[in-house]
């Protein structure tokens, strides 16, 4: 029918919408034949014992065929193809000859344009054309074959023209109400993932105040205090230690406010700038940070590299940054070694560190900084793997980001 099919295209795009119009171009032709051999051939069964003239028959057998055939014309011309179909009967009941019974000439073809007009058409032209199609049908059984009961003729005019002129509009009524559902179904859907926006931002807004007005002080706090205690501890013996020690505290705090502060610009949704997140571009910054508390530090690269996506390189210098830490935490000696690899499909990080005693004394203690890069290489469908060396003395860790071949 022709709203399923309007209502399988809407919104599918152009190319869908001229399929739709293809598949109702075709059923309208399909029903325009059926219709005309139906009604060509109830004319030729049911004339064959009148005696219509044989030009006459020739005449009206061609009208049949081009009202019947005007049904495969487009929407708009309904009314025309409904006036048509009346002229057609009325003439063939005027020209009937003789007193007996109206021969069939295009019923059918009176049934389908009255569901046309019903179904096509706006309110007036709609209104104008069931008048018409009544009126037609009144004016056959009046005007030709014997006498009818004027009850007859009624019902004749309610079977023929207006219960499929109701049908047809009930069809366009169903459409339209499913067209609104649709879009009411629509705009809820759009509400609901506004609404959601809204609630998220405004979460991740109480969150940024959260951490700006807990942790953002306290770290602020470090760095001043670092900073004060620094320019005091400028005599003694172990003055050149503390000092770099407290230089240290200071670069680290430094450093903090400033991922802290990037963190709470992506909370509150404004688009990163110059202080965007950092990536492995910025790793001579974070070896200096932890060369400057005692930790020897190495990165080396092997193989080609090449840019990496934004999110990826993130997470790569995130995990570099995890893996030193954790040796400067955990390890013994002060040394470090990261180790780049780049093949063709993937990214491999190595780290290595001596392990202290106590590190060696309590293998099953909690490894939450393991955890979190197990949980960054996840993310991008990497793999992680970490334990000590066979001879025990030093820890490895190594995380493997696939990469896309192209």
């Amino acid at each position: 029918m022709p709203d399923r099919e309007e209502r399988d295209g809407r919104g599918a795009g152009p190319g869908r919408v001229r399929d739709v119009s293809g598949s109702l171009r075709r059923q309208a032709i399909a029903i325009a034949a059926v219709t005309l051999v139906i009604d060509c051939l109830s004319f030729a069964l049911y004339t064959s014992s009148f005696s219509y003239p044989a030009g006459l028959r020739w005449a009206m057998l061609g009208a049949i065929v081009v009202v019947d055939a005007g049904l495969a014309s487009t929407p708009r011309l309904s009314g025309v193809v409904a006036v048509a179909q009346v002229a057609v009967t009325v003439s063939g009941a005027v020209l009937h000859p003789g007193s007996g019974p109206l021969p069939l000439l295009n019923s059918v073809g009176l049934l389908i344009s009255a569901y046309r007009a019903g179904a096509w058409l706006g309110r007036w032209p709609a209104a104008v054309s069931l008048l018409c199609l009544a009126a037609g049908i009144v004016a056959r059984r009046v005007l030709g074959g014997p006498p009818v009961r004027p009850e007859r003729i009624l019902l004749d005019a309610v079977a023929d023209a207006l219960l499929p002129w109701l049908v047809g509009r009930y069809t366009t009524a169903r459409r339209a109400h499913i067209a609104e559902l649709e879009q009411r179904s629509e705009r809820e859907q759009a509400e609901a993932r506004e609404a959601l926006t809204a609630a998220i931002a405004e979460e991740r807004s109480s969150i940024a105040r959260d951490l700006h007005d807990v942790i953002s002080h306290h770290v602020s706090a470090i760095g001043v205090h670092a900073g004060v205690a620094r320019l005091r501890a400028s005599t003694g013996p172990a003055a050149p230690d503390l000092t770099n020690s407290l230089t240290a505290v200071e670069t680290s705090s430094r450093a903090a406010m400033l991922d802290l502060r990037r963190l709470l610009d992506v909370l509150h949704g404004n688009p990163s700038g110059e202080d965007s997140q950092p990536g492995l571009d910025n790793l001579p910054e974070l070896l200096d940070a932890v060369r400057a508390v005692g930790l020897r530090a190495r990165v080396t690269v092997h193989g080609s590299s090449s840019p990496l996506p934004e999110s990826l390189d993130i997470a790569v210098y995130r995990v570099v940054q995890e893996m030193l830490t954790n040796a400067l935490r955990h390890g013994a000696g002060g040394v470090a070694e990261v180790e780049l690899r780049y093949d063709r499909s993937s990214l491999t990080v190595t780290a290595s560190n001596p392990l202290a005693a106590e590190t060696r004394a309590r293998p099953d203690s909690p490894h939450r900084g393991l955890q979190g890069i197990r949980s960054r290489a996840t993310m991008f469908n990497g793999s992680t793997s970490y334990g000590p060396a066979p001879d025990g003395r030093a820890w490895i860790t190594t995380v493997t980001f696939p990469l896309d071949p192209s």
